[in-house]
């Protein structure tokens, strides 16, 4: 198992490498110039000269990379272009809130996912199966932002039940500890300001869920009905077991093997799909700080966030993967 996670420890460097080359050489190809952005378009030439040395735009391409690669073994991302802050800084300031709303999605999609899978497998072809599945199939073809809206003018504008934006009411006062406003509020026992960041958090992780739940159904469902059509399924219930108990003892076990990769792949893919929810929702995290980003072609921001959503998507996939021989302790991991 040691050396199993050893070598997989050492196969992240190539792909964040890779990654890190796709990211620089995109940016590079990409219309626009951050120094003209930056100054405006009045700026003289003189000046535009100097911000572009002054970013290091004037100097050749692999120049450019080798001193971003020396900057990220570092530890450091650069600056932004326009707050001149370092980018570790505002990830750092801004992480909390992406995880926080990412995790609360993941928490949604996975617990209704997997219990409307096994409840699909187990009465397949009745009414709860067709409308379970009919309601997967519209939760993946619905644009997250437009859900979003929707959300939006009916239980924030139309019945006030929920807030609009942000992630707590700005008349509540939270100490921080770990910027986890959930987390926070509990640790702290401030339930006033746990109960306004569950507010603040349940629009958008209900938007951002929709996806995400619908794969995990579906997946749930056709791993079951194969794991159900098993033999060792019907000698379980020839010895007279429940069937609750060969559901969630025998074939739940050996049917979550691909539903746990799926939920660790949506979960890499939720860090990098909050763009359109937290901008929808004015959700002050990774994703909104990495559009603006995008708009005003700030390349160290563009860099610095690509890579932390790769970093993470690489790792939880690791994770994955150890959690393969945790659910079923007969695969083999080599």
């Amino acid at each position: 198992m040691i050396g199993f996670i050893l070598r997989r420890i050492l196969v992240v460097i190539p792909t964040l490498l890779g990654v890190s080359i796709i990211i620089f050489l995109m940016l590079a190809i990409t219309p626009g110039d951050p120094a003209e952005l930056l100054l405006g378009e009045r700026a003289t030439k003189e000046s535009l000269d100097a911000m572009r040395e002054y970013l290091g735009l004037q100097k050749p391409l692999y120049v450019q990379y080798g001193l971003f690669l020396k900057r990220v073994a570092q530890f450091d991302l650069g600056e932004t272009i326009w707050t001149r802050q370092k980018v570790s800084v505002e990830i750092m300031e801004r992480f909390p809130a992406t995880i926080e709303l990412t995790l609360a999605a993941m928490i949604i999609s996975s617990f209704l996912g997997i219990i409307l899978g096994i409840i699909s497998a187990t009465k397949q072809y009745s009414w709860f199966d067709y409308a379970s599945m009919l309601g997967s199939l519209f939760g993946v073809s619905m644009p997250v932002f437009w859900l979003g809206l929707v959300l939006m003018l009916i239980f924030a504008l139309n019945l006030g039940w929920f807030p609009m934006s942000g992630r707590l009411g700005v008349d509540i006062d939270l100490t921080t500890i770990t910027n986890l406003f959930v987390l926070d509020s509990v640790l702290t026992r401030n339930w006033e300001a746990l109960r306004s960041a569950l507010m603040h958090l349940t629009l958008p992780a209900i938007a951002l869920s929709t996806i995400p739940l619908a794969i995990v159904a579906r997946m749930t469902r056709s791993s079951m009905l194969e794991v159900l059509r098993q033999d060792y399924i019907k000698t379980a219930r020839a010895k007279g077991l429940s069937e609750f108990k060969i559901v969630l003892k025998h074939a739940l076990r050996n049917g979550l093997i691909p539903v746990v990769t799926v939920v660790g792949l949506q979960f890499g893919i939720l860090l990098g799909g909050a763009i359109l929810t937290e901008t929808v929702f004015a959700w002050p995290g990774v994703g909104k700080w990495l559009y603006d980003g995008v708009v005003k072609r700030d390349y160290m921001v563009i860099q610095g966030g690509c890579l932390l959503v790769a970093t993470i998507f690489v790792f939880v996939n690791l994770i994955v993967d150890v959690l393969y021989a945790i659910i079923n302790p007969r695969i083999s991991v080599k």
